[in-house]
């Protein structure tokens, strides 16, 4: 909960900077100033200028909208984090013991680990999808940035856009990017399996240092404290660069119907599946835009996750528990 509200600021960026909303504002602009596309630059200029609009949108958003918008989505994320954290770790843990009790004589290797992780990813998401629904429409309601004569907010709180998602879209409305849900089930499978073998190349070299009989140098005292944080971050950092394009898609299958259709007076949808919103998203905006705020995410979950990790692997120190390897 702590990591969530101290991070919460990039968090909203990111999720605007993948929204449709943000990427033709960001073109317009580009336009304007006769700079070309991101992905016709080369690859150091294209970054240089990513990071370039992120801090410029972090400036712009209080200063358009107040210091609170930076906080917008904070009560569904603080609601959802819990509960999501709580079952990813009890099935990715009791998940590890079981596979590996009926499936390898109790020994856990990292196909057990990779399994484990693609069931938890996928209990995970099912059970919390509804409350990273609302969260993403609650950061991506824009009210006074729109200035005078806009349409002003369209959700008064999370209660209400649960409301007007239920009367607008049904029970299925909830769980719209599901299925990009699942796809990121791939990205925190990646993650499980990078750290544990990581912690086991620590707890390998933990026992050669014992077996040498030799005193632990500066180094190895080091890496005894920070190793795991550093396994929990390092982890994260691969598994978020190489999954990111999920992130895009899955914010803009959330984003709220902008449109509606005349003849039925419903609401229509841009993106109504995942290729579909994947070959839209490339025909429309190129590859650049699949990495639309990576820079404010890997800000915030890298040090997010070894956060997360650090506590885990403490707790269960503190009440005599082990995570395994």
């Amino acid at each position: 909960m702590t990591s969530t509200f101290l991070t919460s600021p990039l968090d909203v960026l990111k999720t605007r900077l993948q929204s449709t909303f943000y990427q033709d504002y960001l073109a317009a602009s580009r336009a304007a100033r006769g700079i070309p596309p991101p992905d016709t630059l080369p690859f150091a200029r294209a970054a240089l200028l990513h990071i370039r609009e992120t801090f410029q949108i972090l400036v712009a958003v209080p200063r358009a909208e107040g210091w609170q918008a930076l906080f917008k989505g904070l009560g569904p994320n603080l609601v959802g984090v819990v509960p999501a954290r709580a079952i990813n770790f009890y099935a990715y843990g009791n998940g590890k013991r079981l596979y590996a009790q009926f499936l390898n004589n109790g020994r856990e290797t990292a196909g057990i680990h990779l399994l484990s992780a693609a069931t938890a990813g996928i209990i995970t998401g099912t059970a919390t999808n509804p409350i990273w629904l609302v969260k993403t429409r609650l950061q991506l309601d824009k009210s006074r940035s729109e200035g005078p004569g806009g349409q002003g907010r369209q959700y008064r709180n999370a209660l209400d856009c649960v409301r007007q998602t239920l009367r607008t879209e049904g029970v299925r409305g909830l769980y719209r990017g599901l299925s990009a849900s699942y796809l990121g089930v791939t990205e925190s499978t990646l993650q499980w399996v990078l750290y544990e073998q990581m912690k086991l190349y620590l707890a390998t070299r933990e026992q050669r240092l014992l077996s040498s009989g030799r005193d632990p140098t500066t180094w190895d005292q080091t890496v005894a404290w920070t190793g795991k944080l550093g396994a929990a971050g390092s982890a994260k950092f691969v598994a978020a660069i190489v999954t990111y394009p999920h992130e895009v898609v899955r914010t803009r299958l959330r984003q709220a119907p902008s449109t509606i259709d005349p003849a039925t007076g419903r609401p229509t949808l841009k993106y109504t599946g995942l290729l579909q919103c994947f070959k839209l998203i490339w025909k429309e905006e190129g590859l650049a835009s699949m990495y639309g705020g990576l820079t404010p995410h890997m800000l915030r979950v890298v040090p997010s996750a070894a956060i997360m990790f650090g506590m885990y692997e403490g707790v269960l120190k503190l009440l005599g528990e082990s995570s395994g390897v």
